[in-house]
């Protein structure tokens, strides 16, 4: 071999060239924990899954075949980048019977799902170094998205009621933030919902400051107790809702929704057909069709009702299972339990005992942006588990608790 080309091949590879963003962007944990609990034995509260055995299959299965049989050409063609007016048109006037606000169908987009809302509100907002306010614990999804735009979090703490309103007066007043990102209805991962009072005050807050509410509303409808209360939008005009078909139709068809005013809007617009031109038109032509020829108030019925039992027997599970000192929420709706554990034992030393009892559940760490924070906390969801599991995965996890002496 010649010298040259031995001295070529001693080169060592160059690296790829990735952008900065990546070095701080994470991987979703509740993904890498759903690769684990894909063996048939685990019992998983970790997935944030609706029951599919509450999808609307048949309905689906109708609803498709009348699409293709009826407009296949249309419905095969690329289309609009606001999404299908009719659905479009569904959305607004439900927004109108169920929470009293007048949206014109010009202000609604429909997505990819709710992460893709996020990831095009990113884009339209952040710049590297930006402030955004979330709730402390926070939704995980929403902290990865807009984690690639490289902004500074401020947490503000979550009460039984909902954000602490002096804290988060005090967080605006110090961070000049942007956007206001909240769930104020059955929380992802808390289970909390904001009282009437908190959401006046939040949105008095918010006005005072200047501040962009990102409302984010996909488990609004699931509610199996309590009263309804109206939106953040209800009293902040400044607010940008989110909402989403997969909590109550089937995450599958990947579709969710904006709703923002004009100005926001047209640069939602200009993002949205640089990520993709439009949603699945297929999949918007199928649910529209189900929503006309369905009743989904009907069919959310049947899902509060499972979920409403699902919950009651894991709050009675817990009560009879677990440890002294464990408190946990008791959502009026939702998928989600958020428990904590005493002050000094790891929910990451209990995952590795769980998971070895083949039960899974999500740490809370993660939902948390500061190191550190919530590591005796965790997530269990209830939506997606039979009675049985519920009970042997609750009393499994309970003796992994007396195991670390909690």
């Amino acid at each position: 071999m010649k010298t040259d080309e031995k001295s070529s091949l001693e080169k060592p590879v160059q690296l790829y060239r990735f952008a900065d963003r990546m070095e701080n962007s994470r991987k979703s944990f509740i993904r890498e924990i759903l690769k684990i609990t894909q063996q048939p034995e685990i019992i998983s509260f970790a997935g944030g899954l609706p029951n599919p055995a509450l999808f609307p299959a048949e309905q689906l299965a109708a609803a498709a075949a009348k699409v293709m049989s009826e407009d296949a050409a249309n419905v095969l063609q690329y289309s609009t980048t606001e999404g299908y007016l009719p659905l479009r048109e569904f959305i607004a006037q439900r927004y109108l019977e169920k929470s009293g606000l007048e949206i014109d169908p010009s202000e609604i987009l429909i997505t990819n799902g709710s992460q893709q809302s996020l990831d095009l509100i990113g884009k339209v907002f952040l710049n590297k170094g930006d402030r955004v306010v979330i709730e402390s614990p926070g939704y995980l999804g929403a902290i990865q998205s807009f984690s690639i735009f490289e902004p500074e979090f401020r947490e503000v703490p979550l009460l039984d009621d909902g954000i602490d309103i002096d804290a988060l007066d005090k967080t605006l007043e110090e961070s000049d933030a942007k956007l206001f990102y909240t769930v104020p209805t059955f929380q992802n991962p808390s289970g909390v919902t904001y009282s009437k009072e908190k959401r006046e005050a939040t949105a008095k807050v918010l006005d005072k400051h200047g501040v962009v509410c990102v409302e984010d509303n996909a488990y609004g409808e699931l509610r199996f107790a309590g009263e309804d209360v109206p939106t953040i939008r209800n009293y902040l005009e400044n607010t940008i809702l989110m909402g989403s078909f997969s909590k109550i139709i089937a995450p599958g068809l990947r579709l969710g929704w904006i709703c923002a005013k004009k100005d926001i809007m047209e640069r939602l617009l200009v993002v949205k057909q640089a990520a993709d031109l439009h949603s699945n038109y297929l999949s918007q032509r199928i649910i529209c069709q189900y929503l006309l020829d369905n009743d989904v108030d009907r069919h959310i019925s049947k899902i509060k009702d499972a979920y409403g039992s699902s919950r009651d027997h894991m709050i009675d599970m817990m009560a009879r299972y677990f440890p002294e000192g464990i408190s946990y929420t008791k959502p009026e709706g939702g998928m989600f339990v958020w428990v904590t554990l005493p002050e000094d034992v790891s929910s990451m030393d209990l995952f590795d005992l769980a998971i070895k009892e083949n039960v899974a559940f999500v740490p809370g760490s993660p939902f948390y942006t500061k190191e550190g924070a919530g590591s005796n906390t965790l997530r269990l969801n209830y939506s997606n588990s039979d009675p049985d599991d519920i009970e042997e995965g609750i009393k499994r996890l309970a003796a992994c608790m007396e195991k670390l002496s909690c």
